[in-house]
């Protein structure tokens, strides 16, 4: 009898699709899952920078011959 549980949570998320009832909708949470991805890799990349940056300006203070 436990598979009626995930029939139930099928058709609460179609109504929420179909506007009959509040709350996110499939296509509001794939776009919420990417953009969560593109977070990520945005918060990689500018660590990834700042740590470069960090770097080349020692090399920049650093005495030469």
């Amino acid at each position: 009898m436990l598979r009626i549980e995930p029939v139930r949570k099928w058709v609460e998320q179609a109504d929420i699709d179909d506007g009959i009832a509040p709350g996110t909708t499939s296509e509001q949470a794939a776009r919420i899952k990417e953009l969560e991805q593109e977070n990520r890799e945005l918060a990689r990349a500018n660590e990834i920078l700042r740590r470069a940056s960090a770097f080349f300006a020692a090399e920049l203070d650093r005495p030469h011959r």
